[in-house]
């Protein structure tokens, strides 16, 4: 497997890695999970998506934006055939990378408060919660890691 940042013509591979990785969330939300119905295009133009690959085809996706002294990480999709091998941690280390290379020690994101597992999982990687509200419609909890060097 490896990663790489993703390119103009893997738009399409993107959307269906999310689509399959989220699918199961939606009976669990009553409604389609945000980045379902995202247009990854524009993310992928400015360098913000990164994918993993195995023979190929995109199993793993993650998009990661520099923002006013943090990095915020939008999305991160596995496909379930390949999901409890690693691959979103490494997404996750890679952010981690990408917010030193650009100067800023905090990563924030967020995901449904219904998702206990999903929040579970950011918890083992060092995430803390440091809030919670409605926004665009979702219940959401707010999650940040603050890694060592770099700038606030």
């Amino acid at each position: 497997m490896k990663t790489r940042i993703a390119l103009e013509q893997d738009w399409k591979a993107i959307e269906s890695c999310v689509a399959d990785a989220y699918r199961g969330h939606v009976s669990r939300l009553g409604k389609l999970p945000a980045s379902m119905g995202r247009d990854f295009r524009p993310a992928i133009e400015r360098g913000e998506v990164h994918v993993c690959e195995s023979k190929g085809a995109i199993v793993g996706v993650v998009v990661a934006a520099q923002r006013a002294g943090h990095l915020e990480v939008s999305s991160l999709a596995v496909r379930p055939g390949f999901q409890g091998r690693g691959i979103g941690t490494a997404l996750m280390k890679m952010a981690e990378v990408l917010a030193s290379s650009v100067g800023v020690r905090v990563i924030r994101l967020y995901t449904h408060v219904a998702l206990h597992e999903v929040i579970a999982y950011y918890e083992r990687l060092g995430y803390v919660q440091c809030g919670r509200k409605m926004e665009d419609g979702y219940d959401r909890v707010f999650l940040e890691k603050r890694l060592t060097g770099g700038t606030a």
